[in-house]
């Protein structure tokens, strides 16, 4: 839909919600370089804050304040507001991102692609809704694999890049604990130690499906499985370490999200991830409680 005029809106504020890899599989290289993927993903409610204000001199920017965040179009939530701005035939627009960033950088928890979810969802509700879902959901894959999945939100099976998704039941009752190691990990360059890794494992991922239908925790959890952790890479014993951290505070399962450097563990209720997540505050500068949300955009 083309807009004849310009369209007058003041300041729109949106949240931006991290996502949990459930599990995630590597089936395959691609010929495109990208590789075949097969995740079950969930947003959570660790989330980014934004606030999209409108500009005078036709230049989309962010802010954050944080300085290895960029303003420019390497940003995925610039590349959003100017992939919307051209579907809806308003380039040329000025508009500030504000960034609140609460979802820590290089976590394996999709930041940048939530921050896009959100502008995209954002501005589409700003200018009235002149595009449908489906356009908002191609936009988003032009942006960025995850974006989608973030734009949807919920529970997804994501295959292909991460853009072929397939909504799943709810997860049961629970609650997560979250923990983040100082260092951060490329996703890049995993990908690239991947290739050369022989992987011993893969995740289960009918049998998770058949837990969340019968909405089994204690069999969702034994199944978390995430391949990166094969990777031949000294930072998985890390990794192997904050899993175990979580299992003995009485996570039911733990798992690397993405490709990390997060790792988080199942908790049946608040009480014991509250308790869990006071007690590992002192080994992990990034640590916090968080809960499962629902579906962000309606088919």
């Amino acid at each position: 839909m083309l807009l004849n005029e310009k369209q007058a809106f003041s300041a729109v504020s949106e949240k931006a919600y991290a996502k949990l890899n459930i599990s995630l599989d590597v089936t395959a290289k691609r010929d495109d370089g990208y590789h075949e993927m097969l995740m079950i993903m969930q947003t959570v409610s660790l989330c980014d804050e934004l606030t999209i204000t409108p500009e005078q001199g036709g230049v989309v920017h962010a802010t954050c304040g944080l300085p290895y965040v960029p303003g420019d179009r390497r940003n995925l939530a610039v590349r959003a507001a100017l992939k919307f701005l051209e579907l809806v035939g308003d380039e040329g627009r000025g508009m500030k991102i504000a960034i609140r960033k609460n979802i820590p950088v290089g976590a394996g928890m999709a930041g940048g692609s939530a921050d896009a979810a959100a502008v995209l969802r954002a501005l589409n509700r700003a200018y009235g809704y002149p595009l449908t879902s489906g356009q908002l959901l191609t936009a988003g894959e032009t942006i960025g694999s995850d974006v989608a999945f973030c734009l949807r939100g919920g529970t997804a099976l994501a295959a292909g890049r991460g853009e072929i998704l397939t909504p799943l039941p709810a997860l049961p009752p629970c609650r997560f604990v979250i923990c983040k190691p100082e260092f951060s990990i490329s996703t890049p360059e995993l990908f690239r130690k991947l290739d050369s890794s022989r992987l011993n494992c893969h995740p289960d991922t009918e049998g998770l499906l058949n837990a969340l239908e019968a909405q089994d925790l204690d069999g969702l959890c034994r199944r978390l499985y995430n391949v990166f952790e094969d990777v031949d890479d000294r930072r998985m014993r890390t990794m192997r370490a904050a899993k175990g951290a979580l299992l003995d505070r009485g996570a039911l399962g733990a798992v690397m999200t993405g490709t990390g450097s997060a790792v988080f563990g199942v908790f049946r209720d608040e009480e014991s991830a509250q308790s869990a997540c006071a007690a590992l505050k002192s080994e992990y500068r990034f640590c916090c409680v968080a809960e499962a949300t629902g579906q962000l955009l309606q088919d």
